[in-house]
């Protein structure tokens, strides 16, 4: 593996990772949806958008430090839900939680994760929040609500962005399925990966066994080999907005809507009584032909009250990015693949070395800009790029 340090960005976390990473597993992790034009198109506005910084600001003393409902991070960078991730390292879940929490960051449990949410919690000192794949189906809602209140889960995460399964041919190819199913192009796969056989897949299953669909649900679900007993997605293309003014109405913790992309829904999300929404477009992993996320964002921003916070995901390679994001009005930036990146190379501590490498290029990137707080990264400091005009 070497020395951590000589990853010096993202891009060489992916590139490493993905030399370890069997073909079904790469396909998984990195893969969009039918031709990836929601998958290129959340890369891409990052490169539309310049700086245009300010210099002879004194900016010696500079921080970071992002608040989010009275609660202080380190970063303006929360780990997104990325489940199923007991694929790319053992205890994958677990490690997300601890980095998390060590390095003062929200981490956002994934309904499909496969370390039981209530570990989970004890992992990071219960400030853990959790994404749920709702059905439109209050009898099934209600018990999930009740294992979340025991749990002290403060935060519900509701995806509203996978009504239906994605149309993923890239997996469809590669034979690889969820819940999974062992084939002999798989195996064959894994014989040609020996270190990730090794060190994931038979660690995993001979230490722990099958992982399991641990939170899909208000119980402890089926292994991933085996189809959960209400399916995978099942009702989840009757969930509405009715679905959430009852949730809101049960739910006396924080409530966030993610895969909000219009600013009609960032308004209805506002009446809802939602108390955040994420921009996003699941990674590039369900509607196919979106436009990014943060090209998106400034149209959702216009659309609530000023202090409803608006957060992002997709595509955040660099803290230029992030800084971009902040200053087009996002509150917060989530992350998904570059810890998994980093979780495939060296556990726990490749995770960590994810965060640190967008915390050295943000510390960095803000005293190139001029900036000292993340406050003063506004969007007088960007530029359309081919435009001398501010946005």
């Amino acid at each position: 593996m070497g020395s951590l340090n000589n990853y010096l960005s993202i891009a060489d976390l992916e590139r490493a990772a993905l030399r370890r990473l069997p073909a079904c597993v790469r396909g998984y992790v990195c893969g969009g949806t039918e031709d990836g034009q929601s998958l290129a198109e959340s890369r891409r506005h990052f490169e539309r958008l310049g700086f245009a910084p300010r210099g002879l600001r004194n900016v010696a003393q500079r921080s970071p430090a992002a608040t989010l409902w009275g609660q202080t991070y380190s970063l303006p960078l929360g780990f997104a839900p990325t489940g199923f991730s007991a694929i790319v390292a053992r205890d994958c879940d677990a490690a997300l939680a601890r980095i998390a929490r060590e390095e003062q960051l929200p981490f956002i449990i994934s309904g499909a994760s496969t370390v039981p949410l209530e570990r989970l919690q004890q992992e990071n000192a219960n400030r853990c929040w959790y994404q749920a794949y709702i059905p439109g189906d209050m009898d099934r809602v209600r018990p999930l609500l009740q294992r979340l209140r025991q749990a002290q889960i403060p935060v519900l995460v509701i995806t509203i962005d996978t009504c239906v399964a994605a149309n993923r041919e890239n997996l469809q190819r590669l034979r690889f399925t969820v819940p999974f199913r062992f084939s002999l192009k798989l195996l064959l796969d894994g014989l040609m990966h020996p270190r990730w056989t090794l060190q994931v897949f038979l660690r995993t299953v001979l230490g722990e066994g099958i992982p399991r669909f641990s939170n899909l649900s208000h119980e402890m679900g089926p292994a991933i080999t085996q189809e959960p007993p209400n399916g995978f997605r099942g009702g989840r293309d009757r969930l509405d907005w009715d679905c959430i003014r009852q949730i809101r109405e049960l739910w006396d913790g924080k409530l966030v809507l993610k895969g909000v992309m219009h600013p009609d829904d960032a308004r209805s999300a506002v009446a809802h009584g939602a108390d955040a929404i994420i921009v996003s477009t699941h990674g590039g992993r369900q509607l196919d032909g979106c436009i990014a996320p943060l090209q998106a964002l400034p149209e959702v921003c216009a659309a609530v009250p000023a202090d409803f916070p608006v957060l992002i995901d997709g595509g955040f390679r660099r803290g230029t990015d992030v800084l971009k994001a902040l200053a087009l009005g996002a509150r917060m930036v989530f992350t998904g693949r570059p810890q998994l990146f980093g979780a495939a190379i060296g556990g726990a501590e490749g995770i960590r070395r994810a965060v640190h490498i967008f915390r050295d290029e943000i510390l960095t990137d803000m005293a190139l800009l001029g900036c000292a707080a993340l406050d003063e990264v506004d969007s007088g400091l960007l530029r359309r790029v081919g435009h001398p005009m501010a946005l």
